[in-house]
Parts: C-alpha cells; structure tokens; sequence
C-alpha cells in the first residue's frame, strides 16, 4: 500500500526519472538513504516497471502524428497472432489499443511527414488482411500526459 511520500516520490520520479535522490528526499522530507531504500521497494514491489528518456520528436524528425482506426475481417487467434507481428516489426507504430465498439484498434503513427503515412500503410497491409483503415491526421497535441495520476494505488 502507498503513503503519501510513495505517491509523491512516483510523482516527482514520473516528471524527471533523472532527478537525483537528495532533492527527492528534501521533497518529500526524508533521508536521502530512507529516500533510495522508498525508490528500491517501488522497484521491487512493481510500481516503478522501467526508466526511459523521452526524445524530441522535432528533433527527431518525426513532428507529425497519424492515428488509424482498424476494422478487421476476422478475430481468430491466428490472425490475432499475425496482426501483433505485423504492428510490432514497424517501428513507426508507437501505439497499439484494441477496442470495444464499431472499431476494433487505434493505431498511433509518428512520421516525418503526412506523405511517409503510405509507406507504413503499405507496410501494415502487405503483412496482414484488414477490412477497413481510416487515418486521420493530428492537428495539434491538446494534451499528452507524461505521466499518471498517483491518488488510486
């Protein structure tokens, strides 16, 4: 069960995974030894899954963000099998959800430009039959959290 300090120290952790110990520990008013060993529990007991960095995507070149909507034709766990292969192997696939509803996935796409959406596309559809893809172009991130709220656990 989290405390207070554990839900701050996710927090704090979540917004920098790169902010050293001792200003974690003065957040939070502890030690900054009491801190680690609080850090290393996260870690053990699973809260805490990995580190990662977040790389500019502009920088990057890859300022434009593509989201496809999937209908397939079939639900067998063959095609299941095949159509997590397909989407895994492009790297250009950030996200993945399957839903409920008259669709069955979202597909987040990070590409160079709008033109470079075909080359996945043809990628996706060369490796899996699909009964229907629409794309639709993201005009603008309103929000994109970085991390989640900490008050349920």
């Amino acid at each position: 069960m989290l405390d207070e300090r554990d839900r701050k120290i996710l927090s704090l952790l979540q917004a920098d995974a790169d902010r050293p110990v001792n200003e974690i520990a003065d957040a939070v008013a502890l030690s900054a030894s009491a801190c680690s060993r609080r850090i290393a529990r996260l870690r053990e007991e699973g809260y805490i899954l990995r580190s990662t960095l977040e790389l500019d995507r502009g920088k990057m070149g890859l300022p434009t963000t593509v989201f496809v909507i999937v209908r397939t034709g079939s639900h067998a766990a063959d095609w299941l099998e095949k159509f997590h292969a397909a989407v895994a192997t492009i790297p250009e696939i950030v996200e993945v959800h399957r839903l409920t509803g008259n669709f069955d996935y979202i597909i987040k796409i990070v590409l160079p430009n709008v033109e470079h959406y075909d080359v996945v596309y043809k990628q996706l559809v060369g490796r899996i039959e699909l009964f229907d893809m629409s794309a639709y172009i993201s005009m603008e991130t309103v929000k994109a959290a970085r991390g989640l709220p900490t008050h349920y656990a």
